[in-house]
């Protein structure tokens, strides 16, 4: 969202690309051009303009772009950032983030996997030295029973999770960047990430904001839940750069180490 450019590292951040369902974009776009201090974000007036009928919006460092993933990215995707209004919002010279906020797991596998592929190859073409790293939150492990619970329940909402099936373990969650050549790949479960990388501070805090009893349910919610993270490191020269990734991890406060 627009307002994650209000950071003391704002200007370093060549361009944040948003992309989703065309109806979802609408809703957006007209947000934010009708809220005078999300727009002052995006820079000056003149600058934030609507596109394609209002399902688009394009500022000087962010862009929504209206477009379903499913559709075969060749096609789509690329069509989408060769546009006029898209050219140059793609570099694959410029480090790269790929953030996937429970996107993939409503996809099936093959057009999943298509996506990280299109992704993977377009930045082959980049300079010596090129990065790709990729992030999803999603759940995954539905195979069990409190698993297959939540899925009953999502479906009594006509709510389907195609993807989900591919990634029945934790060690599962690991391939999905491995096997498309990524340098390395790593996982955490909500339930490790608050155990372990939330101060106990911060979780006295939120206790005070909301009163939670069931501590036991909440983690086997969270033990279906899980950040998945990977980095492709582009590099032809023997110029290594795997140290420089090493440590791209959580970190746990002070507190808890």
């Amino acid at each position: 969202m627009p307002c994650r450019q209000n950071t003391p590292r704002k200007d370093l951040l060549a361009s944040y690309v948003e992309i989703d369902f065309p109806e979802i974009t609408t809703k957006k776009a007209m947000s934010i051009r009708k809220n005078k201090d999300l727009s002052l974000l995006l820079g000056r007036p003149e600058d934030v303009k609507l596109a394609h009928g209002g399902t688009a919006l394009h500022a000087p460092a962010y862009h929504l772009i209206p477009l379903d993933l499913r559709l075969p990215p060749g096609q789509a995707l690329g069509n989408a950032l060769n546009s006029d209004a898209g050219a140059g919002l793609l570099s694959p010279n410029l480090p790269t983030l790929l953030l996937f906020e429970c996107v993939l797991v409503y996809m099936r596998p093959a057009e999943s996997e298509a996506l990280i592929q299109w992704f993977v190859d377009y930045f082959s073409a980049g300079d010596d030295g090129a990065v790709l790293g990729a992030i999803v939150y999603e759940m995954f492990g539905l195979n069990d029973p409190f698993g297959k619970v939540m899925l009953n329940n999502l479906r009594a909402r006509n709510v389907d999770l195609p993807g989900a099936e591919s990634y029945p373990t934790f060690d599962s969650l690991l391939q999905r960047f491995l096997r498309h050549g990524f340098d390395a790949s790593h996982a955490l479960t909500l339930r490790e990430i608050r155990r372990t990388y939330i101060s106990h501070q911060e979780l006295e805090r939120i206790s005070q904001l909301e009163m939670l009893d069931e501590i036991e349910e909440l983690e086997l919610v969270l033990q279906h839940y899980a950040i998945t993270w990977g980095v492709k490191l582009y590099e032809r020269n023997g110029q290594s750069l795997k140290a420089n990734w090493k440590g791209w991890a959580l970190r746990a406060p002070e507190d808890q180490q």
